[in-house]
This record gives structure tokens, C-alpha cells and sequence, in this order.
């Protein structure tokens, strides 16, 4: 018997789920219909794929070549498929976007319905790190970034910037007074990140210089997490504006410190490893996001 595509997709779908069970969810059939399969690709090959005990699967020797020859088999199925489909003006395919929580939340999340109605035959994964993620290890596209790009191996494309602002509750100054110089940020309750040293360093005029590094009260490693304590009046933070302008608006968030703001903004990039004859899918979602942006 042959080798097909969807031997070749199992495979790679229980290697990156992990466990038997989550890759039948992801291919919609029973844990017992994947174990078949996954046999019957074995005796096709002769040879075994993994080592499977009741706690853990690892890959053979045979299983890891098998596995990057099957990558490298659908990745090209899948170009030689948008080929056809970009001579239709139809852009298809997998596209993985990973971002930031707040960001997804915020910027991304809102346009999704508007993004699929437009291309129909693009199926979005959208994956949210609030650290830096590896793109080829999480099999990513397009990843957004915030701040300064450091690794050289990426192409980016800037987006937009956002400025960032101090802010508090109203119930958090009502009980503890609204600071009128950076100085008396030393007095309050400041909320920062855990593992990203620059979010701690706030844009803010003071007798040292034009930025003010704080020592948290809390600490978190999303700036997601660091809004919603914020507004259950748990301190004051520095975030940016694409993340709490609605809060702004509606008054939830008040900004402090405004006179005293530097004017910095965060730079955002889309950054990927494809550059020349860049996908259409990604080309098309990075003009639809920076649109919206």
C-alpha cells in the first residue's frame, strides 16, 4: 500500500499534539481510529515511528527522519495548492498568527469575522505567548512583536506604534491619591512584569533622566493580566494605549503623570522568515491588519 496525505498528516498531528487523544480531537476521529492509523503507517513503512508507553511517545531514529521528510512533503502540497489558488485570486492555506494576549485581544480578536468574510479559504490558528516564541518551533507564520527586534534572522514589517500611558482606577486614587511627580510613585502600589525588565521601565521625566525603572508591588508576565488589576484597583500601571483606550474612554482608567510622559511609543512588528515570494496569505493578513491598526 501507498503512502497518502493523510497518513502523512496524522503523523505529524500526533507528534505535535503530543498525546493520541489530543490529535484526535484536532482530526475529529477517535483515539482508536489515530492508533490505527498510525499502525497501519507503521506497516507501511515496515519500520517503527515511536516508542509508546502508558505515560509518554517518543520518536525512533526512523520516526525523526520519517518526520521532517513529512513536513517538508505537506509544506510543499500546501504551496503547490495556494499556487493554483493565487492564479484564482482565491488565497488559501494554514496561517498561524501568534501574539501577545493583549494584543490578540485587542487588535487582532475584533477583525477576525471581517478577515474571514474577505478570505474564506484561509484557515486562521492564532496563538497567544507572552514571551517571545520560536517560530519555527511553533510552527508560526506571522508573529507580532512589541517593542525593539533583536534577532537579525527575521524579516519584519512595521505596522504601527502606540504610545504608552501611566494609569490608575478612580477607586485606586480616591483611597490613595492621585501622584503628582514621578518621585511619589515610590509611595504607591506600582504593577510591572515578571521577566520583562523593559515593561518596568516607564517613559517618564524625573530628576535622573527620561526613564523611570520601578520596583513592583505585583508582577505579571501578561500586560493583560496587569489591566485587569488595574482596574480592580489593585495599583497603578504603564500599558499601552492600543490595550486600554477603550478603559480611557469609558472612564474605567484614568491616565496620571501626563505632563511628566516622554512621548515614547512602542514600535510593532509583524516578523516571519519568508521574505522573497512572500505567501499571499500572509501578505493579504498583514495588509488587512495594518489597515486596521
Amino acid at each position: 500500500m501507498e503512502i497518502n496525505s493523510d497518513d502523512l498528516k496524522t503523523f505529524i498531528t500526533v507528534i505535535d499534539s503530543g498525546t493520541l487523544s489530543a490529535a484526535s480531537v484536532h482530526l475529529g476521529q477517535t483515539t482508536s481510529g489515530v492508533s490505527r492509523a498510525l499502525s497501519r503507517l507503521e506497516d507501511k513503512l515496515a519500520t517503527s515511528l515511536l516508542t509508546r508507553t502508558t505515560r509518554r511517545m517518543e520518536l525512533t531514529e526512523e520516526g525523526q527522519l520519517f518526520l521532517e521528510k513529512a513536513r517538508a512533503i505537506l509544506s510543499a502540497m500546501e504551496e503547490a495548492e495556494e499556487t493554483i489558488r493565487i492564479r484564482r485570486q482565491q488565497p488559501a492555506g494554514r496561517l498561524c498568527v501568534d501574539a501577545a494576549s493583549p494584543f490578540m485581544l485587542h487588535c487582532v480578536v475584533p477583525h477576525v469575522a471581517e478577515f474571514r468574510a474577505m478570505y474564506p479559504e484561509i484557515r486562521l490558528e492564532l496563538s497567544s505567548n507572552d514571551q517571545i516564541a520560536d517560530l519555527i518551533e511553533h510552527r508560526t507564520d506571522i508573529a507580532i512583536r512589541i517593542g525593539a527586534l533583536n534577532d537579525s534572522t527575521l524579516h519584519a514589517r512595521a505596522l504601527t506604534s502606540s504610545p504608552l500611558h501611566v494609569l490608575a482606577s478612580p477607586a485606586y486614587l480616591a483611597q490613595h491619591g492621585t501622584p503628582r511627580a514621578p518621585e511619589d510613585l515610590a509611595h504607591h502600589s506600582l504593577l510591572g512584569f515578571v521577566q520583562y525588565e523593559l515593561g518596568n521601565q516607564w517613559p517618564l521625566r524625573h530628576a535622573a533622566g527620561n526613564s523611570l525603572t520601578i520596583t513592583p508591588s505585583i508582577s505579571a508576565s501578561s500586560g493583560e493580566t496587569l489591566r485587569q488589576l488595574a482596574l480592580a484597583g489593585q495599583g497603578i500601571v504603564c500599558l499601552a494605549d492600543f490595550m486600554t483606550r477603550a478603559d480611557i474612554e469609558a472612564g474605567r482608567l484614568v491616565k496620571v503623570l501626563e505632563a511628566d510622559y516622554t512621548g515614547y511609543r512602542q514600535q510593532i512588528h509583524a516578523v516571519y522568515y519568508r521574505n522573497t515570494q512572500l505567501a499571499q496569505r500572509i501578505s493579504c493578513f498583514l495588509e488587512f491588519l495594518q489597515q486596521k491598526l
